[in-house]
């Protein structure tokens, strides 16, 4: 598993009116979603092999802006990740993406900080 990283990106604008477990709770989603989406995946069989293991970069992402233009920069590179719209609010709460290898998507998410 040399390498590959899930990274997620959690709204922080959120932050300031959502408990901190309902956030946690839409990182989880996303995370799982993915991984369920694209389990046939060899990254995910891979990342999942070792379970013990995983690395995963929980990044914050200013905006519900922000978070749509990146979920179309990603689709618009091929890059496989789930976009979280919490229901029945229909409100776009993060994004997590499939494991890939950290030197082939770092470039997309060396801007963000780590969530605070």
């Amino acid at each position: 598993m040399a390498g590959l990283v899930q990274y997620i990106l959690v709204r922080g604008d959120l932050a300031k009116t959502w408990p901190l477990g309902a956030l946690v709770a839409q990182a989880c989603h996303a995370a799982t979603a993915v991984i369920y989406q694209f389990k046939d995946d060899e990254n995910v069989i891979q990342y999942t092999s070792d379970i013990d293991n995983m690395h995963k970069c929980i990044l914050e992402i200013k905006t519900e802006e922000q978070l749509m233009n990146l979920s179309k920069k990603l689709a618009d590179n091929g890059i496989d990740h789930k976009l979280w719209i919490e229901q029945p609010e229909n409100c776009p709460t993060c994004l997590a993406v499939k494991p890939y290898p950290k030197e082939d998507i770092k470039q997309y998410f060396k801007k963000y900080n780590l969530l605070k």
